[in-house]
């Protein structure tokens, strides 16, 4: 699918047959939707550009991924989908930077390109050049990482509450599990805004970016990426503490069972002694013929139990 967007409008232009189709003089967008090989043919017509295949997107050579050829600079960043969900996915999309209208190539439909048509919709003049709508696209894709950033930080805290609440490790297999999600949308944000400061350092070399206030914006959109980047490091730190905070724990209270299990065998040991021997089948054994040898054996037996505890308490074994 081939979508249009022209300087001063807020939507895009209506699909036209592929054969007759002439690029709008005013275009400063054009999205390249899922696009198949007689849209690919005609967006390079019309350019003078190739246009990459899904598979030189998926290419994570540095290359391969930021590179100029025709005048025009070639741009391929892993952007968060599915954001709302525990575990957000990434996939390439590549932004093509020319002296006309910007063209972006993708497989998959992020929300910060939903959310940027909207913000066309509300302010069509905000975007006169491809230039502008780069920016623009850029900066709602740093906005849409924070705003997943945080839903993860919330996730985490609240993780984090559970882990040290004092109480029983009861449910902490599902916190691990929580954690290695949290983790792995740690990741993921993090190789977006890896990809991301790599773009922007390549593209802030190109003319079109060097003058004033495209100039600003970008270096602008560069600290606001380390910056995520920067908090992104904090939160995969506090996982990983609370990851071995958790598992800690875990091994503390299964050190508690085996200690009284030990403490269990160990005082049951001097009454099963008595019991023992008291339970042979001897002739000559005076106490069972006696009236108080089997209330003296049961005392036996419970003096036995009760100095041992007795004596793990007072080491501070209890």
């Amino acid at each position: 699918m081939i979508r249009v967007y022209c300087a001063g409008r807020s939507a895009c232009e209506p699909p036209v047959e592929l054969s007759n189709w002439v690029l709008p003089p005013d275009a400063v967008w054009i999205d390249l939707v899922k696009p198949n090989i007689e849209e690919e043919a005609a967006v390079e017509k019309a350019l003078g550009l190739s246009v990459p295949t899904r598979e030189e997107m998926a290419e994570l050579e540095a290359s391969s991924r930021v590179y100029r050829e025709n005048g025009a600079t070639y741009a391929t960043a892993d952007i968060i989908t599915h954001g709302d969900e525990e575990i957000p996915g990434v996939e390439p999309v590549t932004f093509v930077v020319t002296d006309g209208p910007l063209v972006t190539i993708r497989y998959v439909d992020p929300k910060p390109f939903a959310l940027m048509v909207e913000k066309l919709h509300r302010e069509p003049r905000l975007c006169a050049t491809g230039t502008d709508i780069f920016l623009h696209l850029m900066e709602t894709v740093i906005d849409r990482a924070s705003d997943i950033l945080s839903g993860t930080v919330v996730r985490v805290e609240g993780i984090a509450g559970h882990v040290f609440s004092g109480g029983r490790t009861v449910g902490f297999g599902k916190l691990i599990t929580k954690l290695g999600r949290a983790q792995m949308t740690n990741a993921r944000i993090e190789q977006s805004l890896a990809g991301l400061t790599r773009i922007f350092a390549f593209v802030g070399i190109d003319e079109r970016m060097s003058k004033g206030e495209a100039r600003a914006h970008l270096r602008s959109l560069s600290r606001d990426a380390e910056s995520l980047s920067a908090h992104n490091h904090t939160i995969a730190a506090s996982i990983n503490f609370q990851l071995s905070a958790a598992l800690g724990l875990i091994n503390i209270e299964q050190s508690s069972i085996i200690k009284i299990f030990s403490v269990a065998a160990v005082a049951l040991l001097p009454p099963t002694l008595i019991a023992s021997i008291y339970g042979m089948n001897f002739d000559f054994m005076p106490e069972l013929s006696k009236p108080w040898g089997y209330p003296a054996a049961l005392t036996a037996m419970v003096v036995s139990v009760m100095l041992p505890l007795a004596w793990f308490k007072r080491k501070g074994w209890l």
